[in-house]
């Protein structure tokens, strides 16, 4: 991994639909890192939205202390995975996250692996993904980074971020 508490981001550009109570505006728009200059960001990636792990374990964690995220001055929650923007959107609406969490994608996991944190599922027929982690950023430097050593959610889930806060 080459991405460090102290680092400066680096830019990057994510796809995603923001959200409206009803389908009709579901057009992707962009969402550059340098939206988030000023603005304490968490951050959390997913290998695929709907997995098992990240769908029952990773994002709830989020949604359920969305609050003690904003009372600890957090200004934006988002989700990134590889999957496209269509898909993102809809595991946001099935989770109910309206527009607390912001669901982006990552397409072929470009932005991570400027991070070095994708990894290539290929073998198990799942392209290249994102890895499992969670950042927070401050006025776009990296304030904590906490990257997954295997399967499951610890260091990248809610409570330990908002623990890092």
């Amino acid at each position: 991994m080459s991405l460090k508490v102290g680092d400066t981001i680096p830019e990057g550009s994510f796809k995603y639909i923001p959200y409206t109570s009803e389908l009709e505006d579901s057009v992707t728009t962009a969402l550059s890192t340098n939206e988030w200059k000023g603005k304490k960001v968490v951050l959390f990636s997913v290998p695929g939205a709907f997995t098992p792990t990240c769908h029952a374990n990773h994002l709830p964690g989020y949604l359920q202390n969305y609050d003690a995220f904003k009372a600890k001055g957090v200004d934006v929650i988002a989700v990134v995975a590889a999957n496209d923007a269509f898909v993102m959107s809809g595991w946001g609406r099935f989770e109910g996250v309206k527009d607390k969490i912001l669901t982006l994608t990552d397409t072929d996991a470009k932005w991570s692996a400027s991070l070095g944190l994708d990894k290539d599922l290929s073998a198990a027929g799942l392209g290249h993904r994102t890895w499992r982690f969670a950042i927070v950023i401050d006025d776009l430097v990296v304030k904590y980074i906490g990257v997954e050593p295997g399967p499951g959610v610890t260091v990248s889930g809610a409570s330990e971020v908002l623990a890092k806060l």
